[in-house]
């Protein structure tokens, strides 16, 4: 028996264990069949690397079998001890002290690498170690971050560690490349490829040690067999049968006939539809951006265009990324509907739901399959006609992104580019996907710096982009296209401002930009009325109700909204149960209670009980839910906003008792308005100008400046006709020289808030991968982290607290779900709140209640590293199911409500 056998690989509680030579071969196999050479995911790479797809299989399934050489350690093998008596054992010199995966590039680096060139089938190669570095930083990083550098090797490895290692790497030599011409390797210019595909090799080394350490799929072996016969007979048929699984099954696309088949409802297609039916596609990478008015159909247009797409063998998937969980669930229960004509009936693709709260999402957990293995031909009829998700995919975000198609927020992608443990898994399985971003100018210039380099990074990978957006500014516009090209290694003049409605389609051979008209049914004309004072607002919410119209009234900060709630109940004929409070600071299952009823009220279905309803809203709203209002206030805000909250004003054509009318029929309700809370812009205003009437907005929209100008604009139109007010709005917001056509008083704050802006963008790039370094830890300025360290939005620090309930003097979880599993009631009692709000709150738990909190923990492994909030008498005050947090606290209780 080689003495490499004496090392194990994986072990279980129960003293079982895998020899370590097979564990290796295991990953190996997976590796070998996702880089089949008829798979588009070797083509590309190979493709980019300039090499034949079977030399790439061979080669990277010999690097995958070199992965776990760290645990040629008698550091590592110490873990465990007991196994065996055959097994190395423990020697106390040698602590366990780094992971495995930097003891392997160690190893390889300080010794093996040398031995491995100098090998009689090498030495003709003139390599060099820096040729192969790449290739094992990959390999050996497959815990999802790089491995480290800098250690001394032998504070790990015995000789004969290091011995036993050389001679499996001649072993696996002699199986995977005793017939393969390797003189790539040393291409002066393969280093600088294949730091550009690095990325996605080591996440297919990160997918590989997942599915190879599967025990259902690679049972343990501890007798030692040939190499050969081991990987013949039994790594290769198991990676076989794990990857003709339909997770890992090769997508069958619907090849694209006509709009009706994601879309059978839409009889006479858009303006921006009819382009996405008709535009001609070119076969490399290419990015569109949709600029159209709300309801102008941009996401039919877009999933056309990724139809076309995919249907043309340039696409495997799409991913959808929105600015927040609310309007991710929206899109999610839209896409349910249609996604699954994208591919062939035969073909059950995956839908997953992609955001921190998934799991708690009751419809998207439906579609995930108990038991996926089931023979019943009748289940498989079952999924085969509705939504589905597969289990293995659904179980981690970190693996979401493997979906056939995906729904989430842009953080779940922006994570790929961060340095992040498994940001290579997120890269890889976004690799095949048309990645699509709605509401794309609604992340400030942190989250938008980010998403350049995503687009990059994407593009890069050969991906497809389409962005959408009712309101894009010109300069925003210019970065995202510039970063896509720079991932396609090209330069990008200047766009200038261009008519709107826009399409924007890069490369092409003709025209970049072109304007398209909008359907006559969402051109519109809404009156603008600038409204100075509070009261007014509330006889226009009176006189509405008293009209059986629906109203909805924007509020900047949660607390204006917690007070116009208070406000409008003391109206007459206005209870309780007509006013509706929607903003972020919800326990999580109130939250969700929340959103549905919102769409249930004044989302398109033709209900009637929409009449002489209240929506108090924060900014949840404005963004992605098909929301129609009779009556819309806002408080000020930048234009763009406002051209977005106007587009849930009179959204769907309705008569005059709120019922949905035929597609034609003109909307029988009175002309729109919408109301505009916000002071006169009078030329004297300072910066202090909101706070009489908007003492907190600032908090939320520092520029000044930029209200004003909003304020100053509508108010000399007295109308906001879109598409023509568009792009000239936007950019006299906006563009260069916006700043000089403000207050005097209004132009050193404004200056300072685009340093400020200017800042957060420097931030970003500091936060992002270097990526012409590739996979290695100096592609991380600052160091890499796990996903909570490095931020994907700034935003104000808080915390993370499940609420508890009192029942019988112990505590228990907020949400009362009846048959559900405690860790889901407790996550589903979560809320958000700021450190301030829980500082406040954490004082008025007493020192019984504080015993109580430690010993939960103590018995519920699920909240050990959670803060516990319970609902006191005092604490109820500022947490009520209608309210949501309040830190003013309220003089009634609505707890029980």
């Amino acid at each position: 028996m080689k003495p490499f056998f004496n090392y194990w690989g994986k072990a279980d509680k129960e003293k079982n264990y895998h020899l370590l030579a097979y564990h290796c071969l295991d990953v190996a196999g997976i590796g070998w069949c996702l880089l089949d050479p008829q798979r588009s995911l070797n083509k590309h790479l190979a493709h980019e690397l300039e090499i034949d797809p079977a030399i790439l299989q061979q080669w990277f399934s010999f690097c995958l079998a070199l992965h776990d050489i760290g645990k040629f350690s008698c550091a590592f093998q110490g873990l465990v001890t007991g196994l065996s008596d055959t097994l190395i054992k423990k020697q106390a010199q040698f602590p366990y002290s780094e992971r495995h995966d930097s003891l392997g590039f160690l190893l390889w680096e300080e010794y093996l690498a040398e031995r491995w060139i100098d090998h009689e089938q090498n030495s003709a190669l003139n390599l060099k170690q820096r040729d192969l570095k790449p290739w094992f930083e990959g390999v050996t990083g497959h815990h999802g971050v790089p491995p480290k550098i800098g250690l001394y090797i032998d504070n790990f490895f015995t000789i004969e560690d290091k011995q036993n290692a050389d001679d499996f790497l001649h072993e696996i030599h002699s199986l995977f490349l005793h017939s393969i011409d390797l003189s790539f390797l040393s291409d002066k210019k393969m280093v600088k490829k294949l730091k550009l595909i690095s990325w996605q090799l080591a996440g297919i080394a990160v997918l590989s040690d997942w599915l190879g350490s599967d025990k259902i799929n690679f049972p343990y072996q501890k007798q030692p067999m040939n190499l050969n016969d081991y990987w013949q007979n039994t790594a290769l048929d198991q990676a076989k049968k794990t990857l003709n699984s339909p997770q890992f099954s090769s997508p069958k696309i619907n090849p694209y006939k006509n709009i009706k088949q994601l879309f059978p409802f839409i009889e006479t297609p858009t303006p921006l539809q009819k382009y996405a039916i008709n535009v001609e596609l070119s076969h490399e990478p290419q990015l569109f951006m949709l600029e159209d008015v709300t309801g102008a159909g941009k996401t039919e247009a877009a999933l056309t265009l990724s139809h076309r797409l995919m249907s043309q063998g340039l696409s495997d998937g799409l991913y959808i990324g929105l600015p927040t969980m609310a309007t991710a669930n929206g899109m999610y229960q839209r896409l349910a509907e249609a996604y699954r004509a994208l591919y062939q009936p035969d073909y059950l693709p995956s839908l997953v739901l992609a955001h921190s709260a998934a799991r708690y999402h009751k419809k998207f957990t439906d579609t995930v399959p108990l038991n996926e293995q089931s023979s019943d031909s009748n289940y498989h009829q079952e999924l085969s006609a509705s939504t589905f998700c597969n289990a293995w995919i659904a179980d981690s975000q970190k693996k979401s992104l493997l979906a056939d198609v995906g729904v989430g927020t842009l953080d779940q992608v922006l994570l790929s580019i961060l340095p992040t443990r498994h940001q290579s898994l997120r890269l890889l399985g976004l690799s095949r996907k048309i990645l699509l971003v709605d509401e794309v100018h609604a992340y400030d210039s942190y989250m938008q710096k980010l998403l350049e380099t995503l687009l990059e990074a994407h593009a890069r990978q050969g991906g497809h982009v389409i962005l959408l957006s009712a309101t894009l500014p010109n300069n925003m516009r210019n970065g995202l296209a510039k970063a896509f090209m720079k991932g396609r290694g090209k330069a990008l003049n200047d766009l200038l401002p261009a008519p709107y409605p826009l399409v924007t389609h890069l490369p092409t051979d003709g025209e970049c930009e072109k304007h398209v008209t909008t359907r006559k049914e969402v051109a519109r004309e809404v009156q603008v009325q600038i409204v100075s004072n509070e009261q007014q607002v509330l006889d226009i919410i009176q006189t509405a109700v008293n009209n059986k119209q629906c109203v909805c009234w924007i509020r900047n900060t949660v607390k204006d909204a917690i007070n116009g709630r208070q406000q409008v109940l003391v109206l007459k004929g206005i209870n309780s149960d007509k006013v509706t409070l929607f903003h972020s600071r919800f326990a999580m299952i109130d939250r969700q209670f929340i959103e549905n009823k919102t769409l249930t009220l004044f989302g398109k279905k033709d209900k009637q009980q929409r009449a002489g309803q209240v929506l108090m809203a924060t900014q949840v709203v404005e963004q992605s839910l098909d929301l129609d209002f009779d009556v819309l206030i806002s408080d000020i805000a930048p234009i763009d906003l406002i051209i977005q909250r106007a587009g849930r004003l009179h959204r769907h054509n309705r008569d005059r008792q709120g019922g949905l009318l035929s597609e034609g029929e003109l909307d029988q309700r009175d002309p729109p308005v919408l109301y505009l809370l916000t002071p006169c812009a009078n030329e004297d205003a300072n910066e202090r100008w909101l706070k009489p009437l908007l003492p907190s907005v600032e908090y939320v929209y520092p520029d000044i400046g930029q209200l004003w100008l909003t304020t100053k604009l509508l108010t000399d139109k007295k109308v906001l006709k879109m598409p023509g007010h568009a792009r000239e709005l936007i950019e006299a917001v906006y563009g260069g020289g916006a700043r000089e056509t403000m207050p005097e008083a209004m132009q050193d704050q404004s200056f300072l808030n685009a340093m400020i802006d200017r800042q957060k963008q420097c931030m970003a790039t500091q936060n992002t991968l270097i990526l012409d370094k590739g996979y290695t830890k100096n592609s991380a300025k600052g160091g890499w982290s796990e996903d909570v360290d490095t931020p994907t939005r700034l935003t104000d620090a808080s915390y993370t607290v499940a609420l508890a309930r009192i029942e019988k003097g112990e505590l228990v979880p907020y949400a009362n779900i009846k048959e559900e599993k405690m860790s889901v009631l407790w996550a589903m009692s979560c809320i958000s709140l700021r450190i301030n709000d829980w500082e406040k709150a954490q004082a008025l738990i007493s020192e019984q209640w504080q015993q109580k909190i430690t010993a939960l923990k103590e018995h519920h492994n699920c909240l050990r590293w959670l803060e516990i909030l319970p609902l006191t008498t005092e604490i109820q005050a500022y947490y009520s199911s209608r309210l949501g947090w309040n830190n003013q606290g309220e003089k009634k209780n609505e707890f029980n409500q």
